[in-house]
């Protein structure tokens, strides 16, 4: 695989080579984080579609899946592909706790230049990163937006109804935040407060550190195996209430950058 023209690694990175890298992340630029929760039959695809980028990604890419105490075989299933492929990797809660933990946790485990994310399901497709990465430059977080989108009229009009209350309300001018292609620098990813619906206000989360960014449609599938773990109640009521929880911490929000240290 050819090495990436990008120049993604941290200042601090370049210049300290002696310092012991603390996990396998750390020797990649960029790591997908894939939340799992109750996808035995996805995993096989996932395995296959996500090897396949990896040969192909324009940076050097690892996975990290991320299992949400799931009650299938998905954790059984991700321990052997991460014993048999040498890109990926896992971690698995003791207990339950979300689609915003998940991430948060994938994203306080990263230490690549930059952190992305997918979800299990695969109704995206992992090759379309390569349509982000070429803006990494400019962003700080660059995203899909999902192009003729195969959901149900039930689904495709509620997100669109929470879309538009959230953009309302947090004025971020993102028209598919659901959207989970995302790729993020990681250290404005490790800034990002962790709160239940989180990953809803992931762009939101990177403006409020001054961070730019940049939208890309991507192509959308229908969900080929397993089930959606989203309903009306967490697909729009919970945003609604999780947009007033925004608000207020955008008050409180403290933004700072460290400009001079000895620490290290």
């Amino acid at each position: 695989m050819e090495t990436s023209q990008l120049d993604v690694r941290p200042e601090k990175a370049r210049n300290n080579n002696h310092l012991k890298l603390e996990n396998k992340t750390a020797n990649y630029e960029f790591t997908i984080i894939v939340p799992v929760y109750n996808e035995e039959d996805n995993m096989a695809a996932l395995e296959n579609k996500l090897s396949a980028f990896i040969s192909e990604s324009l940076l050097n890419t690892c996975v990290l899946f991320v299992n949400d105490c799931s009650t299938d075989r998905s954790l059984e299933r991700m321990a052997e592909i991460c014993n048999r492929r040498e890109h990926f990797c896992y971690l698995s809660f003791e207990k339950n706790a979300g689609l915003s933990a998940a991430l948060k946790a994938g994203i306080e485990a990263t230490q690549s230049s930059f952190v992305g994310y997918i979800d299990a399901d695969l109704q995206t497709a992992p090759e379309d990163f390569n349509l982000l990465i070429p803006h990494l430059q400019e962003f700080e977080m660059v995203m899909g937006i999902r192009a003729n989108r195969k959901d149900s009229f039930v689904k495709n009009m509620s997100s669109k109804i929470a879309n538009g209350f959230r953009r309302m309300m947090t004025n971020d001018g993102v028209s598919d935040t659901g959207c989970p292609l995302k790729i993020i620098r990681t250290d404005y990813a490790k800034r990002i407060p962790l709160f239940n619906g989180m990953h809803r206000f992931l762009p939101a989360l990177i403006q409020l550190q001054n961070g730019k960014v940049k939208q890309i449609p991507v192509r959308h599938f229908p969900r080929v195996a397993g089930k959606s773990k989203f309903n009306l109640g967490n697909r729009l009521v919970a945003p609604f209430i999780d947009c007033f929880a925004y608000r207020w911490m955008k008050k409180r929000y403290i933004n700072f950058q460290i400009s001079e240290t000895n620490i290290d």
